[in-house]
């Protein structure tokens, strides 16, 4: 699994808490604030895959583009990010020595508590 930092997405998360679409949520929320595959399939059948692809921190280049499973790192709700998600990622990412994800993701934790 070749997994890299998704550019598009951090400048939209960081264009989303620059314009105040950040919560300030606790560290374990996240399983009770991401969306479920319900909510992804709805947003992905409005919106399409490169809409879907801005709210993942991560790509995974062996799998297809038009497929979930390509996206990952994901750090909003389709509407604000969230600082639990980003905690959530920040962890994962560095468990499987993604440097440059979690290295993204300390950076925006520090740009969502600066606000």
């Amino acid at each position: 699994m070749s997994v890299t930092l998704n550019k598009k997405a951090l400048e939209n998360a960081k264009a989303l808490i620059k314009h105040g679409k950040a919560t300030h949520d606790s560290r374990d929320d996240w399983s009770e604030h991401a969306p479920d595959a319900d909510d992804e399939n709805r947003f992905i059948e409005k919106h399409g895959y490169g809409e879907y692809s801005k709210w993942h921190l991560g790509v995974d280049d062996d799998k297809p583009d038009d497929t979930k499973g390509h996206y990952s790192f994901p750090f909003g709700d389709f509407t604000r990010v969230h600082r639990c998600a980003v905690i959530s990622l920040e962890s994962r990412a560095a468990q499987n020595d993604h440097d440059d994800i979690a290295k993204a993701a300390k950076g925006l934790l520090e740009q969502i508590d600066a606000d």
